[in-house]
């Protein structure tokens, strides 16, 4: 079975792509790691054009999002209220998404690119959500290309110096990213008490679609 680098080496852009648009429809696939491999590989060996990586991931990730954003407002409230039980999504955390979204959708959308798992959710969530197309496709497309030239440069000039790139320097990166996580996850189980309850005075009464709810602004 060819490894990611054979892949590649041999079908670059469209991998990269294909990659980002899969997962920014909210499906597992490893898009940023398969940017980051592709422009990594432009530096090293020359054989890809970095400017055609990032432009392909851009695409992906717009294109992807589009999707994602539609499936979330066509099917994803029903599901969600639904089934929503069955990934600890109650009513409680359903109506936070919802003023979260009201109150920071933007930059939810903006900067989820950069967060692995709102990476894959954000847009599905902005359709849920009911945020307006036309706002949406602004901040994403901003939030996409932003991701993809700074990751995609920051590769690319690590690929061009691998033979530095040391062991020390990689599992400090981990820990790094690690340390991130765990401060990420405590900062929300510390304030999603308080978040909800601020959520139920925005949005008194019972749970309704978000096309029900307050306008946006």
């Amino acid at each position: 079975m060819p490894s990611l680098s054979d892949l590649i080496a041999r079908q670059g852009y469209w991998i990269v792509a294909a990659a980002v648009g899969l997962e920014s429809m909210g499906l597992p696939v490893p898009g940023e790691t398969v940017l980051v491999t592709a422009a990594a590989y432009a530096g090293a060996t020359h054989r890809l054009s970095v400017v055609v990586v990032i432009v392909a991931a851009a695409i992906g990730a717009i294109v992807g999002d589009n999707v994602g954003y539609l499936i979330g407002r066509r099917f994803g409230y029903p599901l969600l209220v639904r089934y929503g039980y069955l990934v600890r999504m109650n009513t409680s955390r359903i109506k936070l998404g919802q003023f979260l979204f009201l109150r920071h959708g933007k930059k939810v959308v903006f900067f989820g690119r950069f967060v692995a798992v709102l990476r894959a959710l954000a847009a599905v969530l902005a359709g849920v959500n009911c945020m307006p197309w036309s706002l949406f496709l602004i901040f994403n497309a901003a939030g996409g290309v932003t991701w993809a030239a700074g990751y995609g440069m920051l590769a690319y000039l690590l690929g061009k110096r691998v033979e530095r790139f040391t062991t020390p320097i990689a599992v400090v990166l981990v820990v790094v990213a690690i340390a991130a996580g765990v401060v990420f996850v405590w900062f929300i189980r510390r304030h999603e008490a308080r978040l909800e309850s601020e959520a139920e005075r925005a949005l008194p009464g019972p749970l309704r679609e978000m096309s029900q709810r307050s306008p946006w602004g």
